[in-house]
């Protein structure tokens, strides 16, 4: 049940909401001058202040996204963003989140990453959804259990992936709806996207899409089949006329880092309606990875300048999972600010760690928090003083070996159990070429 405080802090944001969308770039500034005056944490209040400053240029690219979250969302979406997001998982959970780390001594996240399924009706080359088993999912009691344990923790952020989430897309519809104080996203190939689907979701409001998607159509196809992209347009419309907040998720690799990282690609997808954009690079887990797809030095470098180039320019939120960790003070995974837990209960570290020593189904989400891995995970936190060098597993493998090792934890495939020695031995050559690039651009920004 929601707090007094926390319910009277959505029915003022409420109202606050309808008063700005009466004139949405006139009244903002207002509605902000209030809320300073209301903010305690000086988290809240820098937050607050860069606002402002957005809303004193209006020629700035910030002031046209919040132009466009008025403009092209739906009521509906809006609301809930701004209460769910901003209110619940930023401002009210916040404070609880402390509490329950400093009172636990362990890590405990924004968000949680979960998989409704691990199956996928794709085959992208690369992909370690192929190291899961096709049968793997959490029933939504489960998914339940997870959410209500997590709001009491202070978590209210909420992102599904796979396998393909959406194979169950009518289950996550109820689950957003029966956790309406919550906000979720979906990364999703958008091949499932459909009318109805589209509706439900402007109903809720509650439920944002990462769409994933590798360039443009030939690029596309190369890694997730042919047609692939087609279908991922189609879901765009549909989502776009509805008014829903949605976004791109690119893996860049080898292949196509040039592609993606152009002008012509974001504004091809910010006119297509998308409202933020995450990339990701190319991780060699299991198996059938390719490792011919790891980007250079070089291809990382590019990305680190040109994602902060177009941060500057573009109307939609960008980041890099990986080259914007120095914003974060490395590693965001083990809890420090997500984890993920995927279709058979294994709570990992990160999507990109398959190795756990605690599973869902037998433990509650604040006992995974204090297992032997995720408790070696926040002990060594960073993992590297240069903060362009924030993974333990791409450019600290020798680490996350060691980790993975004294914890005692299991690889979490069942196809492929992966050992931690094979996995981080795929990764030494290019850390090793990577920390080159990234303690020069370290010292440089210093």
């Amino acid at each position: 049940m929601k707090s007094a405080k926390g319910l009277i802090s959505s029915i003022v944001l409420k109202e606050g909401l309808k008063y700005v969308e009466k004139e949405p770039m006139k009244n903002l500034p207002k509605l902000l001058n209030w809320a300073d005056k209301l903010a305690k944490k000086e988290y809240h209040k820098n937050v607050i202040k860069l606002f402002k400053g957005i809303c004193d240029k209006p020629e700035s690219n910030w002031n046209v996204l919040i132009s466009r979250y008025f403009q092209e969302l739906n009521s509906n979406t809006r609301k809930k963003t701004l209460i769910n997001f901003f209110v619940n998982s930023a401002i009210m959970g916040l404070p609880i989140r402390d509490k329950k780390k400093k009172k636990h001594d362990c890590n405990v996240p924004w968000a949680i990453l979960l998989d409704p399924t691990s199956a996928c009706n794709l085959k992208c080359t690369g992909c370690w959804a192929a190291e899961y088993s096709k049968y793997d999912s959490l029933d939504n009691g489960v998914i339940n259990k997870i959410i209500e344990e997590g709001k009491s923790l202070g978590i209210y952020m909420y992102i599904f992936s796979g396998g393909e989430p959406l194979v169950r897309k009518n289950d996550l519809i109820e689950i957003a709806k029966k956790h309406s104080d919550c906000m979720f996203l979906a990364f999703t190939n958008a091949t499932l996207i459909d009318e109805a689907f589209a509706k439900s979701l402007s109903e809720i409001g509650n439920f944002a899409l990462a769409i994933s998607i590798e360039g443009f159509e030939n690029d596309t196809d190369l890694r997730r089949g042919k047609g692939t992209y087609q279908q991922v347009m189609n879901a765009m419309d549909l989502l776009k006329k509805e008014g829903i907040i949605f976004g791109f998720s690119t893996c860049y690799h080898s292949k196509n880092t040039e592609a993606v990282g152009s002008d012509e690609y974001v504004d091809f997808l910010i006119e297509k309606g998308c409202m933020f954009g995450w990339y990701f690079t190319y991780v060699p887990i299991g198996k059938s990875a390719a490792l011919d797809l790891l980007v250079t030095p070089q291809q990382r470098e590019y990305m680190y300048n040109r994602v902060r180039q177009m941060r500057e320019k573009k109307p939609a939120f960008l980041l890099d999972f990986w080259n914007d960790s120095q914003y974060v003070n490395g590693c965001i995974a083990g809890g420090r600010i997500y984890c993920h837990i995927n279709a058979n209960g294994d709570v990992e570290p990160c999507a990109f760690v398959h190795y756990s020593s605690a599973n869902i189904k037998e433990v509650s989400l604040l006992e995974a928090l204090k297992s032997p891995l995720f408790l070696k995970y926040k002990d060594n936190q960073p993992f590297n003083k240069n903060h362009l060098r924030p993974c333990p597993l791409l450019d600290n493998p020798e680490t996350l070996k060691e980790i993975v090792e004294k914890s005692d934890a299991h690889s979490t495939q069942p196809v492929d159990k992966e050992s931690v020695k094979k996995l981080t031995d795929k990764c030494r050559d290019i850390a090793r070429k990577w920390a080159v690039t990234a303690d020069r651009l370290w010292n440089q920004g210093r």
